[in-house]
Parts: C-alpha cells; sequence; structure tokens
C-alpha cells in the first residue's frame, strides 16, 4: 500500500481547536458510591464568615450562591437532585423569577470552573410564618432549580435531620460562605468560601443570653457562637448552612438567619432550624428525604476528562497508516 504523506494534515491543523472524547470511548458514564453528607474530594487541598479560614475545594459540596441578576446575595444548601434550602428574608417581595439564579459547585465566587453548575430558579417557596421582618419565624425558603442536575464531586447534597434534633448546646459545627469577614468589610478577590467552626447554643439558653426584648428566640430556631465572640456569620452569609456531623456524614442544622452585628461578645449568631420544618419541607417536595441516605456521584476522572484534541487524534491515525 502507497502510504500517506505529511501535507494532507497542514489543512486539518488549522481548523478550529476542538476535543473528542477520551480513548477509548466511554460507553457510558462513570459512578460511584456516596451518601448525603459526605464531601468525596476530602484530602484534595485548595483554597467570610468573621474570624474564619479558606475552605478547601470540594470540602463543602452542597454550598450555593444565590444570586439577583448574577450579584451574590444570599447562600444557599443543596438537600436534592432538584432542591435547595435558603432564607426566605433573601427574597424581598415582589419575587421575580427570572432574576435569580443558584451556582453549584464554586470555590471562589464568579470563577466559573468547568464543574460549576448556574441554574435558573423555576419555583420558591416560602413558610407562611414568615411576616417579612427581622427575627420572623420561618425565615426559611425552598428553591426548585430549573432542571434537576446530577451529583459530583463538587456539588453533593447535605443531610437533612429528621423531626427528632440529635444536636445540642456545645457541640462544635461548622459555618460556610462568602460574606463579610468584619461588619462593613467584605470578603476581597479572589472571593474564597470561608468556613468557621461553631459551638450550638439552644434556644432558650440563647433567649436568655441576648435578652433582647425585640425577638424572641423561639423553638424553630437555635444559635451558635463563643461567649467572647470572634467568630459568626455575617452580611452575606444569609440563607447559608450551618452544619453539624453525624454519623460520619454532615446534617444540615441551622440556616444564617439573623443576628446583633458580627461576631460581637454575648452576642451570636441565630439560625433556622432545619429540623423544626422537615414536615413542612416534604409536604412541598416529596423527593426530599430526611436522614441519611445513598446517592450515586459521577466520577471525577469521568468530569476532568477532556479527552484528545482533534489533530492529536489525526496524527495518531497518521502514524498508524504510516507504519501499515
Amino acid at each position: 500500500m502507497k502510504q500517506l504523506g505529511t501535507a494532507w494534515l497542514l489543512p486539518l491543523l488549522l481548523l478550529p481547536t476542538t476535543t473528542v472524547p477520551a480513548f477509548p470511548f466511554p460507553e457510558k458514564d462513570h459512578w460511584t458510591n456516596s451518601g448525603c453528607g459526605q464531601s468525596i474530594l476530602k484530602n484534595q487541598v485548595n483554597g467570610r464568615i468573621v474570624g474564619g479560614k479558606k475552605a478547601y475545594e470540594g470540602a463543602w459540596p452542597w454550598q450555593a450562591s444565590l444570586r439577583r441578576n448574577h450579584a451574590h446575595i444570599c447562600g444557599a444548601t443543596l438537600i436534592s437532585h432538584s432542591w435547595a434550602l435558603t432564607a426566605a428574608h433573601c427574597f424581598p417581595p415582589p419575587v421575580k423569577l427570572p432574576q435569580f439564579q443558584v451556582v453549584l459547585g464554586e470555590l471562589q465566587l464568579f470563577s466559573s470552573p468547568k464543574q460549576s453548575i448556574s441554574s435558573p430558579l423555576s419555583k420558591v417557596i416560602l413558610h407562611p410564618d414568615y411576616s417579612g421582618s427581622d427575627g420572623s419565624r420561618g425565615d426559611i425558603a425552598l428553591v426548585k432549580l430549573a432542571q434537576p442536575l446530577s451529583f459530583s464531586p463538587w456539588i453533593l447534597p447535605a443531610c437533612l435531620p429528621k423531626a427528632h434534633n440529635p444536636f445540642y448546646t456545645n457541640v462544635s459545627c461548622s459555618v460556610t460562605g462568602w460574606g463579610n469577614i468584619k461588619e462593613g468589610v467584605q470578603l476581597s478577590p479572589p472571593y474564597t468560601l470561608q468556613e468557621a467552626t461553631l459551638p450550638l447554643i439552644d434556644a432558650k439558653k440563647c433567649d436568655k443570653i441576648l435578652n433582647n426584648h425585640q425577638h424572641q428566640i423561639t423553638n424553630e430556631m437555635i444559635c451558635a457562637g463563643y461567649p467572647e465572640g470572634g467568630v459568626d456569620a455575617c452580611q452575606g452569609d444569609s440563607g447559608g448552612p450551618l452544619v453539624c456531623p453525624y454519623l460520619d456524614s454532615w446534617f444540615l442544622v441551622g440556616i444564617v438567619s439573623w443576628g446583633i452585628g458580627c461576631a460581637q461578645p454575648q452576642k451570636p449568631g441565630v439560625y433556622t432550624l432545619v429540623s423544626a420544618y422537615g414536615a413542612w419541607i416534604q409536604s412541598k417536595a416529596t423527593e426530599i428525604k430526611l436522614g441519611f441516605y445513598n446517592i450515586t456521584v459521577r466520577s471525577a476522572a469521568n468530569i476532568q476528562t477532556r479527552g484528545l484534541h482533534l489533530t492529536s487524534f489525526l496524527l495518531i491515525l497518521w502514524s498508524l497508516a504510516s507504519c501499515c
């Protein structure tokens, strides 16, 4: 057989850059088993919460950014393929759905890594007890993504506690977000997700500590913070997750709701107690499960594979033709 020359490759080398699937071509996606509230990328190293530190890549894969007209306004927490939880106060009336998006899979705001997903919303459900004022009961909202998503190592759901809340005073939990690092001081570029560890404070004890005649800490709320202050959620963290470890998984115990200033002594942050709203959540979205459950996750290797460059693929074919 006559060998092929190389001149025929030149026009192809000038073609626009593209990619083809990895070779050999995969017949189907690769999946792995995991569970809600479990971080898969535990050992990967990156890189505000007041008094916090930078989070690691994939450490909090349920953390979402709620955006209005593409500007970050609140945190949110992924809890299923289609639903996330956030605070009702993140949706001042009138709520216009086309203005809102939920972004998942970002460690740094607006970085748009290939594993991130930006989804419009198809529904927002505010709890009927929410009055629209600071300190209101029912500061919780369900948001439905326009399309169900697949779980990946960067995008996973947190577990939801059952009606019986197993988390009590002094349990160490973690709050995450892209909010202010001090009162009036915004997180600076590259806007890396911040995390902080805080002890829980039950509603009765918190009500005594705050001694706030304007706002009562009810049984549908929980607090977190240190007596000396110094660590707290702040503006921009609203709606984000307060998660606690239980049975080797992370459970969404609280939603950042309100507080008196940020990180002040004897002024713990106040969170919506998620376990108080389990029945309401399931009544609005039957696919959402309470407690621990298993999930399937698209593998990191499958997502990261970009495949051969087209010209590289053609060069391989040419090499095979030349030698045969």
